[in-house]
């Protein structure tokens, strides 16, 4: 009985008139009055739909002067519908897309990639430069060291040579010229024969400690300046035991006839104490040979 009095009720709520707040009213209005009222069976009839309008309103100011008024450089628009075939820009192809263009053939564009390039081998190239020129410095310096001292030799083994042969000369010509007592040089058997044998431990001696005497009496040992015999021209050389000297050299003028006065051993037979410049000399008086040496012993 309840079904009965709503489904005779549904179509009289539908149909109300206007004010009275029915469904079908207001879905009329909100669709326009295009909507058809519902069927028997509750569903909507639709109605034909209206075309779509289009927008024939011209773009806003802001760019209507671009799009209404073609560029000079462009040429006019062939399209029907006034756009622009993009197949004639010179700078698309077919498709309508931007043409690739190559980077080095860009207008006003610099190659950076290009200097960088060249800036980097340049800099290597430099570099390799300042090596070779720096190995090549160094290995001439380390030339003309090795040069410079192997002349520093050649030049000491000539002067060495050289003094070899001027004592040589010196001795020979004394020989010829007489200095000698009779022109012989005496072995060393022969010239200890007649004579006690010098001994050089005397150094050991208290006695003749001469180097202690000389700093407490420095003034005995200052017996003023050397006069080398006339003829002798060829000034100081330092000489050791075992050489001949020139009978110039250790006349009797030259003689330290006391040498105790400068703790020096005595000296005896043919054995004499000399002078010879700043040094002090054991000489065998008969050859010139040289028995001791003091060096630097006179001030």
């Amino acid at each position: 009985m309840a079904a009965t009095v709503l489904g005779g009720m549904a179509p009289a709520y539908a149909q109300q008139g206007e004010g009275g707040g029915w469904r079908g009213r207001g879905n009329e209005q909100r669709a326009g009055g295009n909507a058809q009222p519902r069927s028997e069976g509750g569903r909507w009839q639709a109605g034909p739909r209206a075309a779509p309008q289009q927008n024939t309103m011209p773009r806003p100011d802001r760019d209507g002067a671009r799009w209404q008024q073609p560029r000079a450089d462009r040429p006019a628009p062939s399209q029907p519908d006034g756009r622009w075939d993009r197949s004639q820009r010179p700078d698309r192809n077919a498709n309508g897309r931007q043409a690739p263009v190559p980077v080095m053939n860009r207008p006003n564009q610099p190659d950076v990639r290009q200097d960088w390039r060249n800036d980097r081998r340049d800099d290597r190239q430099d570099a390799r430069n300042d090596r070779r020129d720096g190995r090549q410095d160094w290995r001439q310096d380390r030339r003309d060291d090795r040069r410079d001292w192997r002349d520093d030799r050649r030049d000491d083994r000539q002067d060495w040579r050289q003094d070899r042969r001027d004592d040589r000369r010196d001795w020979r010509s004394d020989g010829r010229n007489g200095n000698w007592n009779d022109g012989r040089r005496f072995d060393d058997r022969t010239r200890w024969s007649s004579q006690r044998r010098w001994d050089n431990g005397w150094r050991n001696d208290r006695r003749y400690d001469w180097r202690s005497y000389r700093t407490r009496y420095g003034d005995r040992y200052r017996i003023g300046r050397y006069y080398a015999p006339r003829g002798w021209a060829y000034g100081y050389r330092r000489y050791s035991t075992g050489i001949f000297l020139s009978g110039l050299l250790y006349s009797n003028s030259y003689w330290l006839n006391d040498p105790w006065a400068y703790r020096l051993p005595p000296a005896y037979g043919t054995l004499r104490w000399i002078r010879y410049y700043d040094d002090a000399l054991l000489v065998d008086i008969r050859d010139g040979y040289v028995v001791d040496v003091i060096h630097d012993f006179f001030w």
